[in-house]
């Protein structure tokens, strides 16, 4: 099966942000804030998802309020922040909307997202992400 073939059973798009719709880069501000840069393309991707009907889900580490509204502007409801045990919300997440993982692409980038993408038919990373997410996104 070619990959494109993978994506035809994909109902439902989980995300990570460190990494995955950052380039990993955190500006700190005098003040302390946290800034992020997201790729305007991914925005377009995400929102025109929704659009679609496509389940669209964001569970991260941090806790950013920008990029909370960044996320919400695009149309994604579904925005968990500060998660510790991702494979945990992912689960719930699932249970909420009664989605089957067989139908779910997870992109992450690294250690904390290994445990969720084992449990999804398509687990995906960006090009630089670490070694272990690397292996699982074959």
């Amino acid at each position: 099966m070619n990959v494109l073939e993978r994506f035809q059973d994909v109902s439902t798009f989980v995300f990570d942000v460190d990494g995955v719709l950052t380039d990993n880069t955190v500006l700190v501000t005098e003040e302390g804030h946290q800034l992020r840069a997201m790729n305007v393309r991914d925005g377009y991707a995400i929102k025109r998802a929704v659009e679609q009907g496509f389940h669209v889900a964001i569970i991260t580490g941090g806790k950013s309020e920008g990029v909370i509204k960044r996320l919400q502007s695009l149309g994604v409801t579904d925005v968990f922040v500060g998660i510790h045990d991702k494979l945990a919300t992912l689960e719930d997440y699932l249970f909420y909307h009664s989605l089957d993982a067989n139908h779910v692409l997870y992109m992450g980038d690294d250690m904390p997202d290994v445990p969720p993408m084992r449990e999804v038919a398509l687990p995906c990373c960006p090009a630089d992400a670490c070694p272990e997410v690397m292996q699982l996104a074959k």
